[in-house]
């Protein structure tokens, strides 16, 4: 991505970005669909309510994969090869030893984190069995989202789409065969949901192995070095608090949703999902930046850098404005994907959530555009920041609200938390740019 047209590499890349992150999200998403129309609202409500947690726990992986890659990236568009086998081999080291602490710390503490979350006790039982079964697979999960990242980090953004296509498609026949004619319920769909992502994993390492041999390790690419461990976590850890600090924002949303009751709890579920389909090309565009980004610092070229992030900056205002119409007169019919239409109150719900938050769209897509250019560049704290702003905006909004008004007021949580992410985003990102513009002059 050194050399070329920014946009048109840009809009390669970040189209199967877009369509394997869609895919991604489509294991939760089938599972809310079939559980909503085979079973009904209470396991709509029971699978929709641990979006946010998921998020939480998938989130951090995700982050330090996507960290540890910007690495990789780096270092494959310097021509550095050798350097990035060694940091790849480190990045494995680092996945699973996160992955296996996690599973153990999430199974002890699964019911008491879902008693914070104000679970309504008549589905605790759901919930809790479907999280565990999630739990018990995030060495998977981390297996997928760490070999995927190291195909993005040398743009390679489409093998990683062809295998979510094929897990999905694994998944919702899973997922009807074990609901409907298993009669195995919500865990059902946490079985499915494993077990797709297991087919992902697979198919991606034999395809590593067979296509790439720039990323075949051997022996020696895995001898611990001094500092390596730290330059990863440097990068790693910034992007996977920030993905949990978004979503211990958003568990804090989603816990005084559920003080309004199933109806809410599934109407909150059905439309923040939709809003996830929506919202993946803002997300994709992120990641897509995060790579351009690493590869053309890596290669020394900071212009262009600056017009690759000024061209998706405007792509994604764009969008955002088709994301507004869309879910302001659309979301009614989206909702019922997942329930059916005569549950009115339910999807009265979703249509408020939509009308309470459309206009803040422009705020959130723009997040992606200088948080992922920040973190591309190699700058992980301001990002991460930009998080703990939205938390406590979430936070601030929920303590002031939650039992004391109406669900429309909890919905503003949202837009609020958006916004305030981008005050310290945008006014670091154009301080970095003129650093570097400045130190390149100098030594000119």
């Amino acid at each position: 991505m050194t050399v070329g047209n920014p946009v048109r590499l840009i809009i390669q890349f970040m189209i199967p970005m877009f369509l394997g992150n869609v895919f991604q999200q489509f294991y939760n998403i089938v599972d809310s669909i079939v559980a909503g129309q085979f079973i009904g609202v209470d396991a709509l409500a029971a699978i929709g309510s641990t979006g946010s947690l998921m998020f939480f726990v998938t989130g951090w992986l995700n982050g330090l994969s996507s960290g540890f890659a910007i690495i990789v990236a780096q270092r494959f568009g310097a021509k550095k090869y050798e350097d990035m086998r060694h940091f790849v081999a480190m990045s494995i080291y680092l996945m699973m030893g996160f992955a296996v602490a996690m599973t153990i710390g999430f199974l002890v503490f699964n019911i008491p984190i879902l008693r914070l979350m104000n679970s309504p006790a008549e589905l605790m039982d759901d919930v809790a069995g479907y999280m565990g079964i999630i739990y018990a697979g995030l060495l998977v999960t981390a297996a997928y989202n760490t070999l995927a990242a190291f195909l993005r980090a040398l743009g390679d953004s489409k093998s990683p789409l062809y295998f979510l296509v094929i897990s999905a498609g694994i998944n919702v026949v899973l997922d009807v065969v074990l609901i409907r004619f298993a009669g195995m319920g919500v865990e059902g769909c946490a079985y499915a949901t494993v077990i797709a992502q297991a087919v992902s994993a697979v198919c991606c390492l034999i395809y590593i192995i067979k296509r790439y041999p720039i990323l075949h390790l051997k022996k020696e690419n895995f001898k611990l070095q001094q500092g390596s461990f730290g330059r990863l976590l440097s990068l790693g850890i910034p992007m996977g608090l920030q993905f949990s600090i978004t979503a211990i924002g958003t568990i804090i949303v989603q816990s005084a949703v559920n003080i309004y009751g199933a109806t809410y709890m599934a109407g909150f579920s059905a439309a923040g999902k939709i809003q996830n389909i929506i919202g993946m090309v803002a997300v994709s565009m992120g990641a897509t930046i995060a790579t351009y980004v690493g590869q053309n610092r890596g290669a020394g070229r900071m212009d262009r850098v600056k017009q690759g992030v000024k061209y998706s900056w405007i792509m994604l205002l764009v969008w955002s404005g088709i994301e507004m119409l869309l879910v302001y007169f659309g979301g009614k019919y989206f909702t019922y994907l997942f329930i059916s239409p005569s549950q009115t109150d339910v999807i009265q719900v979703s249509v408020t959530y939509f009308r309470t938050v459309f206009w803040a769209y422009p705020f959130l897509c723009t997040i992606f555009v200088f948080r992922n250019a920040l973190q591309g560049m190699g700058y992980g704290l301001v990002p991460m920041l930009g998080g703990v702003f939205e938390l406590v905006a979430r936070a601030a909004i929920v303590l002031l609200v939650a039992g004391r008004t109406s669900f429309a007021g909890v919905c503003l949580a949202d837009p609020m938390a958006w916004i305030a992410a981008l005050i310290p985003l945008i006014p670091y990102y154009f301080y970095v740019m003129k650093y570097r513009q400045n130190r390149a002059y100098n030594i000119k």
